[in-house]
């Protein structure tokens, strides 16, 4: 019971809370940390590669080690402050208000008729891709499929890590999340440097992705949406991306709302028209719902298996 306090406890935190000025971020440090690797191409591909899982490797260590001693540490206070302190730490490594406050700005923008303002608040706090000619429909799915992405990547695998392994759980997959994020692309620099942080970062997110998507197909209805069309377009289009884990959750998004998704050039999912401001504010509240659903799953565990001990 305690880990779900901690749990419980660290959400409130993030939700009253947020984020704390990013040079006192934990995952803005590592963000320094790996951009620290980050140099022209080197010419040999087996050499990058190595380079690559090399740096991971070692970022792992220097991330995980000191968590683990704090762990270690944190297991000599009383339970009070032991839970508070662990609350924080694991606070640090999830945002689900950030990212709601990155799609609702841009909802707002987007509903004042700014569509400008909504293309800087989408390329700024939620994707990487190119926005300045965006139509309106493309930034708001642009939106949604971010939320509907980052809900495996911020909220539900490093909370299923932390369940699973504690802190350094959580902090080694925030670590590998930031890495792939930071250098996980096809390009002339990162295409074997970052390749090892990429395949780690597929791997690590397999199961939370499908937990992710399998959690909006239940609470789709509590949002308006529809739990049959998250099924049936997760289970049918997840394939159309390039990662093997973001479509699971983009498309069940999509057909819960029942609106197309369209990434230009790359893939489209989903049934029905293009996605508009209300979208985005129902795809928020939609990964709000899921997160409280899975503390609620976990809660309900650990309380059966005390009264099972």
């Amino acid at each position: 019971m305690e880990t779900v306090a901690v749990l419980c406890l660290a959400l409130g935190f993030d939700w009253m809370l947020g984020d704390p000025p990013n040079r006192w971020h934990p995952v803005g440090w590592m963000g320094r940390l790996i951009a620290s690797w980050v140099r022209p191409t080197l010419g040999a591909p087996w050499l990058e590669l190595f380079l690559g899982a090399a740096a991971v490797s070692t970022g792992l260590i220097v991330v995980v080690v000191p968590i683990v001693g704090v762990e270690k540490g944190l297991a000599f206070l009383p339970v009070l402050p032991r839970v508070l302190l662990e609350a924080i730490l694991l606070k640090l490594v999830f945002s689900l208000r950030g990212l709601c406050q990155a799609a609702w700005r841009a909802q707002k923008a987007l509903e004042a008729g700014d569509l400008e303002l909504s293309r800087e608040h989408v390329a700024r706090d939620l994707v990487s891709r190119p926005t300045a000619t965006l139509s309106a429909h493309l930034v708001a799915s642009a939106a949604v499929e971010s939320v509907a992405e980052n809900l495996t990547d911020s909220v539900v695998a490093p909370l299923s890590f932390y369940l699973a392994f504690g802190l350094p759980g959580a902090y080694a997959y925030r670590f590998v999340n930031t890495a792939d994020a930071m250098v996980g692309y096809r390009d002339a620099v990162h295409e074997y440097l970052g390749k090892p942080a990429a395949r780690l970062d597929d791997l690590l997110n397999f199961i939370p992705a499908r937990l992710a998507a399998l959690s909006l197909v239940v609470t789709a209805p509590l949002a308006g949406g529809r739990a049959r069309g998250a099924w049936r377009m997760a289970w049918s289009q997840h394939g159309r991306t390039a990662s093997p884990n973001a479509g699971w959750t983009m498309a069940a998004m999509a057909g819960a709302l029942g609106v197309t998704l369209e990434k230009p050039g790359q893939y489209q999912l989903g049934v029905g028209p293009f996605p508009g401001p209300h979208t985005i504010g129902q795809a928020a509240r939609l990964i709000q719902l899921v997160t409280l659903l899975l503390v609620l799953v976990a809660a309900s565990v650990a309380l059966g298996l005390a009264v099972y001990d």
